[in-house]
């Protein structure tokens, strides 16, 4: 750049710079138009440089923007994996604090029962004797030896017909029974309560009862036939109640197990001595055999901890390949006590290895990647002869990410748009699932049984967010019509892998569909009664040539190829608006019926057509009946044959080249709606 563009550049850039002035000096100071022409070409040169700059900066740093966009995405991956393996950390520093936890308790507990056991017991039988004083008739209860105050607290037991309060309880929970004791109103001494009932704890359940303000804090006994509601104090106490109860008749349980299997009677089992003389012989080939079968190998030796490290390192690859070389060496091998040994380890590396290949393939885990991101999962899954357990896994995974991609999908207001995007994303979720299970279980024909199940059951899960959209928000046929057409050409994508969904598709939006149909069918019933209310028998004046032309091409549209010769001169039709917007309105029905055509709808699109039809034909046979003008029944009697004539042929036409077959209901009809030519003086019948 000159100069002399460099100072213009700098001038104009200055934050002071004011447009005015600067025009008013320009002026001044050129001699004439040319240097106002030379300043002007300037000022544009100077503007196609900083356009041209612009347009490069903007492409530097759009470029800048992927390579910034490549580099975040590369660092979500790394994170997402350094997030992993933080995650198995916790979790392995968890379970080795809480066994450690778990020893301290244990040996903690044995510690002090081995302190204190009698000391307790009889600490707790004293308390039970203490409370069972103020009892007006629970002397009886210490009877049982080993009985035990465990719990007891104060109640309030509820009518369990009207949930309303009876009376004021005391329960006592022992370690065989519980004991339920009234409240005195009249205390005696130290007699505080009165016996009411002794439960044994075999002979009863405990039942939460749910919160109902004002009934809360309660919970339920049940005694078949009979039960009984109590309420705590508070949501504490029930809870303590609630807990200690199961704890007691579990361990009770428990200590009646142990009891039984105590008193079993076992007899001396006493050494059999062989006298067999070839036992010695099967001894001594398989002490052979053990020395036949060379474990002493190194990598035999290392194999565990080869295990380990692999599974830590989530080299699943090699972890398998160590036990496919495990397997080919000792395939031919005798099965000794050794050998066992081994074959206890490794299969509880290989139960750890299955674990982590299940949680990989998991819908908790990232459904990122697509069906791609399983294969590694699922191939070596197979390969451990799991491929049943791979094959659910597996769909499981992809039917999660089917669900999560259809919810995540927002929702537009068009609701053609949206159907697009969801067939887009749900078909084509499908075909690449279909196309990963092909590859991955190629070997595994029993599987694909699995595959259209699920195929089955994905599609259902489609359809439903189909039809919320599309018939659940009341859309109009055409619009629904478009929709299932869309549904239907993303579904024949899938017959390029042999998977034919279109008939499960039908059968599933067959009852919406007919829903929709029986609704506009409605729709137009009532919209051609109220015309037909309205109706005066005059001709169509569409007043201007356009709308004339406009309506030729909507009536040729629908299929009215002789519509030309009842139209007259100027502007002027030779039928009512009522018959032609009828005729409009129908035939749009008709075709929007076929595009939502299933064999299974075939008597429903036809009865709806028909009674469509009746409802015009009947009001023309009204009015030629009812009208006594001679002049108004000759133009009533033109529309009739218009519909006869004209309409009914291209009905009966179109529905047969729509679904393949004549429609005999709808030959049936035309045949006796045959109008009747007729004199000025006589009255004609169109039905």
């Amino acid at each position: 750049m000159s100069e002399t563009g460099n100072r213009l550049r700098k001038l104009l850039e200055s934050p002071n710079f004011d447009p005015q002035n600067y025009v008013k000096q320009l002026s001044q100071q050129s001699d004439g138009d040319r240097d106002l022409q030379e300043h002007r070409q300037k000022i544009q040169t100077l503007a196609d440089e900083t356009a041209q700059n612009l347009k490069k900066n903007v492409y530097k740093n759009y470029r800048q923007f992927i390579e910034t966009a490549k580099e975040i995405s590369y660092l979500e991956s790394e994170m997402y994996q350094l997030s992993h393996i933080l995650t198995e950390q916790k979790s392995i520093m968890e379970s080795i604090t809480q066994s450690l936890l778990s020893t301290d308790k244990d040996e903690t507990s044995k510690e002090m029962q081995a302190a204190f056991p009698k000391e307790t017991e009889e600490v707790k039988q004293r308390t039970l004797t203490s409370l069972l004083e103020k009892v007006e008739g629970g002397k009886n209860i210490m009877d049982t030896p080993g009985r035990h105050l465990v719990y007891n607290g104060d109640l309030v037991e509820f009518d369990v017909d009207n949930m309303s309060p009876i009376q004021k309880v005391h329960a006592f929970l022992m370690n065989d029974c519980l004991l339920i004791a009234t409240w005195l109103p009249n205390r005696r001494g130290t007699v505080k309560y009165k016996y009411n009932a002794l439960y044994d704890l075999e002979s009863f359940a405990v039942v939460n009862v749910k919160d109902n303000p004002p009934m809360k804090d309660m919970f339920k006994i049940l005694m078949f036939p009979d039960s009984r509601i109590f309420q705590a104090e508070n949501s504490k106490v029930k809870k303590e109640w609630l807990e200690i109860l199961d704890e007691t008749k579990k361990s009770r349980v428990t200590k009646d197990r142990h009891k039984k299997e105590e008193e079993v009677p076992t007899s001396p089992v006493r050494a059999e001595v062989s006298t067999n003389p070839f036992d010695m012989e099967d001894d001594e080939d398989q002490a052979g055999a053990e020395e036949n079968v060379d474990l002493s190998l190194e990598w035999i030796q290392e194999l565990p901890e080869d295990l380990d490290v692999c599974i830590a390192q989530r080299d699943f690859e090699g972890a398998v390949d160590l036990l496919d070389k495990l397997n080919e060496y000792l395939k031919d091998q005798p099965v000794t006590q050794r050998v066992k040994e081994l074959r206890s380890k490794v299969d509880e590396r290989v139960r750890q290895l299955t674990e982590v290949l299940v949680f990989e393939l998991s819908p908790d885990r990232s459904l990122r990647g697509g069906p791609k991101a399983t294969r590694r999962a699922v191939s070596q899954l197979i390969r451990l002869g799991q491929s049943t357990k791979a094959c659910e896994l597996f769909l499981k995974n992809r039917a999660a990410a089917v669900q999560t991609a259809i919810r995540q999908l927002r929702i537009e207001g068009a609701t053609l748009l949206y159907i697009h995007k969801l067939c887009n994303i749900f078909f084509t979720c499908l075909l690449e699932t279909a196309k990963e299970f092909e590859m991955d279980f190629a070997g595994n024909t029993g599987c694909y049984s699995a595959f259209v199940v699920w195929s089955r059951s994905t599609m259902r899960m489609f359809v439903d967010a189909f039809s919320k959209q599309v018939f659940d928000s009341k859309e109009s046929l055409s619009t629904a019509a478009e929709c299932v057409k869309v549904a239907k050409e993303h579904c024949q994508q899938l017959t390029e892998i042999g998977l034919d969904l279109t008939f499960t598709l039908q059968s599933l939006l067959v009852k919406d569909i007919k829903a929709g149909l029986l609704s506009y069918k409605d729709i137009i019933i009532e919209a051609t009664k109220h015309r037909n209310s309205e109706e005066m028998w005059r001709r169509m004046n569409l007043m201007t040539p356009e709308a004339l032309a406009k309506l030729k091409d909507e009536m040729r549209t629908c299929g009215m190829g002789s519509f030309e010769q009842y139209t007259g001169d100027d502007c002027w039709v030779n039928l009512s608006y009522t018959i032609v917007a009828f005729t409009k309105q129908m035939m749009s029905f008709l075709e929007e019926g076929l595009k939502l055509y299933f064999p299974e709808l075939h008597m429903v699109l036809l009865e709806s057509l028909r009674e469509i039809i009746l409802v015009a034909v009947q009001h023309v046979d009204y009015s030629l009946r009812c009208e006594q003008d001679t002049e108004k029944k000759s133009f009533i009697l033109q529309n009739a044959s218009f519909l006869h004539d004209t309409v009914l042929p291209v009905v009966e036409r179109r529905f047969e080249e729509g679904v393949g077959k004549p429609a005999k209901q709808l030959q049936d009809l035309r045949k006796s709606t045959r109008p009747v030519r007729i004199n000025p003086e006589s009255t004609t019948s169109v039905v």
